[in-house]
């Protein structure tokens, strides 16, 4: 359907090919592309039309990304208070005015300019557009005040602004009730040190030092059950096959001790199931050739400072789509469907893509598409990428979809 939007017919079709599930859905595509007379549209081929590459991939092969706590707007609508069908409810937040139970938060054009702005903007930038936006309001609304009507040119003036003002009071209302809740969850559930210790687990190696913080954090009281879920399961990830004696049933005890319920710590077991070491493909945790590269990256993120503490982490997507774009993406870890439904490992002499789109099987993430967002701004309309998935997963969403593996 993606395709046929587009108006699109891949000149090429690469899968992940540790996913059978993957395989079997780009050779599912090469073939309904190649013979069904609905996908008429030229190839992209050079110019105008541009070489669009379709890759297929699997969530499998990142399972870290989704459980992560998200820093930017709407992933973290999306976290903590949840977005469906561009929709939040705010039933049951403190103080929350009635007309706001329930709002819309949509970055289609001319629905609502500020989220469209800022819906990748990261919570501390995040709280001064509010600012910002709250102190445009008033400067407005003074300049409109009834108490300003001089004369009958002014009244008419102020019914014509009038409902322009009502717009912008519940757009301004809307956005601080938000973020005033996000801002109270970030504090009573101690996102700020929970997110911390997920950022050093998803991008350092420290089995003892991670393995003490851990268990610190299982027994806080000030911790909330799924935070501890979730860090269970990214510890687990992490050092499936490198922690010390004994300490992935000690992590696993711990959680119990914790509160995490019985079903809930089976999800331990259940993830290195799905997507540990021996399922999944080989780029989540890189290699010892990725050594110096991660280095570095942790070297900037402290020159820096602070902030990206909590933005260390990168999606494999990204370090897929670079590899891509260069040419360097392997045939043998992304092999080509060849008419006819075989497949090869010969990719070298492929030409570069100009656009790629990319579905991902088991759903993507609003981090995943903010960062395609980024890079497509960045490549400065040379290159486009196309983000699409089976569903947008949060942390729950993708725990829940996962209990039913």
């Amino acid at each position: 359907s993606m395709l046929l939007a587009m108006k699109r017919q891949p000149y090429c079709v690469r899968y992940q090919k540790s996913s059978k599930m993957a395989r079997q859905l780009a050779v599912d595509i090469q073939e309904n592309t190649s013979s069904d007379q609905i996908f008429h549209f030229r190839r992209g081929s050079g110019g105008s039309a541009g070489n669009l590459s379709l890759l297929i991939l699997d969530r499998m092969d990142d399972p870290v990304t989704p459980l992560l706590s998200q820093w930017t707007y709407q992933a973290m609508v999306h976290e903590l208070l949840g977005l469906n069908n561009n929709r939040v409810s705010l039933r049951g937040v403190p103080n929350v005015a009635k007309d706001l139970e329930e709002v819309v938060l949509s970055s289609a054009p001319g629905q609502d300019s500020f989220f469209q702005t800022h819906r990748n903007s990261n919570f501390g930038e995040l709280g001064e557009a509010i600012q910002k936006l709250l102190q445009e309001y008033q400067a407005r609304s003074k300049e409109h005040s009834v108490t300003n009507l001089k004369s009958i040119e002014d009244m008419q003036n102020f019914m014509e602004k009038y409902p322009e003002l009502r717009s912008q009071s519940h757009a301004v209302s809307k956005h601080v009730a938000i973020m005033g809740e996000l801002a109270r969850l970030v504090e009573v559930c101690s996102l700020l040190d929970v997110s911390a210790l997920e950022q050093d687990l998803a991008c350092a190696d420290d089995p003892a030092g991670h393995l003490r913080e851990l268990m610190k954090t299982l027994d806080s009281s000030t911790v909330k059950i799924p935070d501890k879920l979730r860090l269970g399961i990214l510890y687990a990830l992490r050092y499936e096959n490198n922690s010390p004696p004994n300490a992935l049933p000690a992590v696993k005890e711990a959680m119990r001790r914790g509160g995490v319920p019985l079903e809930s710590v089976g999800l331990v077991d259940a993830i290195l199931k799905y997507a540990g070491s021996s399922v999944r493909g080989p780029g989540l945790y890189g290699t010892n050739k990725d050594l110096m590269s991660k280095m570095t990256k942790s070297f900037m993120s402290s020159v820096q400072g602070v902030s990206n503490v909590y933005s260390q982490h990168s999606p494999v997507l990204m370090d897929t789509v670079e590899a891509m774009v260069k040419g360097k993406l392997k045939g043998e870890t992304h092999p080509l469907v060849l008419s006819g439904g075989g497949t090869s490992a010969a990719v070298e002499n492929l030409p570069l893509p100009q656009e790629i789109l990319i579905f991902m099987v088991g759903g993507v993430t609003y981090e995943e598409a903010t960062k395609v967002s980024e890079f497509n701004k960045a490549s400065g309309g040379r290159m486009r990428v196309v983000l699409g998935g089976s569903t947008v997963h949060n942390s729950t969403s993708f725990l829940e979809e996962l209990k039913l593996l």
